[in-house]
């Protein structure tokens, strides 16, 4: 698992964000099944290059979210979620409403939109990205 994570320290995001976010789109996208044990907080920190209080920060977050869970004793492992489906269209809500209201600023139809979606999906399909 560690080697899905990498952080940019340069990035305006902060570190403990960034792994969260990490986190809740390998949980969606299924690399993190329900009850997959993460690595420790040391792990992780050490793995990233980050202080262990920014990764433990980012844990706490997710598990507050509902994402991980932790159990006194226990590892922290993914948490059982009902509607993985529901979770990817809200982590694409953010990034819809730009693309949405950038196509509108640029005049373009819904299926000039859906067109140039339709498009860039096949040729994402064909290169592997």
């Amino acid at each position: 698992m560690l080697e899905l994570l990498q952080v940019n320290p340069s990035s305006g995001d902060p570190i403990y964000r960034q792994l969260s976010e990490q986190i809740i789109h390998l949980i969606v996208g299924g690399q993190l099944p329900t009850h997959t044990v993460l690595p420790s907080v040391r792990q992780i920190a050490s793995y990233l290059a980050v202080n262990p209080m920014t990764v433990s920060r980012a844990i706490q977050q997710l598990v507050e979210q509902g994402w991980l869970e932790r159990r006194r004793g226990q590892p922290t492992q993914v948490a059982e979620r009902v509607n993985n489906h529901a979770s990817a269209e809200a982590l694409l809500q953010p990034q819809l409403a730009v693309l949405l209201a950038s196509a509108q600023q640029l005049g373009l139809s819904k299926q000039q939109i859906i067109d140039l979606i339709e498009k860039q999906w096949d040729r994402s399909k064909s290169t592997g990205a």
